[in-house]
């Protein structure tokens, strides 16, 4: 097989999506579902490969001054352990290099393979925070643990929500995204 690696473009978007989704889905990952590609700013890059017109691999990269960021690395499972990720990283080096980063950086969650990978392309670690989730099917008591009683140092991102539908026009000139959740039911 022949991987060629190119600039993306919006009309990779659905097949970008597809394979980021598909690769972290058996990763740390997991949850972390985007809807539309998010845009990279000049003079960052987002690099694909593609074998037979298939997209096999992405890698999007923000720089900003001398320090450039991998925000996306993915291989779509069916291309996996075949060298895409290290060709995309060594082009993404290189393209990093001629536009002046000194440092390369990438933030991950704690997957064995994951940071196996890294450490093989010679990264080290460095910092290091949590990801903390509540969520009520773990535990009931998650949520108020995170939120009612705070504990110090933890700062709430994301959080899911019930709320009455009486109080629909309320959520929604307060939130961006709010949807009415329907019951359907069958009788039989």
């Amino acid at each position: 097989m022949h991987y060629a690696i190119r600039d993306y473009n919006p009309e990779h978007e659905s097949a970008w999506l597809r394979c980021r989704v598909l690769s972290f889905l058996t990763t740390a990952y997991f949850d972390d579902v985007v809807t539309s590609k998010p845009a990279i700013p000049a003079p960052g890059f987002e690099l694909i490969t593609q074998d037979s017109g298939t997209l096999a691999g992405i890698l999007d990269v923000a720089i900003d001054g001398e320090l450039a960021t991998v925000e996306t690395i993915a291989v779509h499972p069916d291309h996996q352990r075949r060298g895409i990720g290290r060709a995309l990283l060594d082009q993404a080096r290189a393209r990093a290099r001629r536009l002046g980063a000194r440092t390369l950086d990438a933030w991950t969650r704690d997957d064995p393979g994951t940071l196996r990978w890294y450490r093989a392309n010679g990264f080290t670690e460095g910092e290091h925070y949590l990801h903390v989730y509540a969520n009520y099917y773990t535990d009931p008591s998650e949520p108020d643990r995170a939120i009612g009683a705070r504990q110090p140092g933890l700062r709430p991102m994301a959080i899911f929500a019930h709320a009455s539908l009486q109080d629909e026009h309320a959520m929604r000139t307060q939130f961006a995204r709010v949807h009415v959740c329907r019951r359907f039911v069958s009788m039989l």
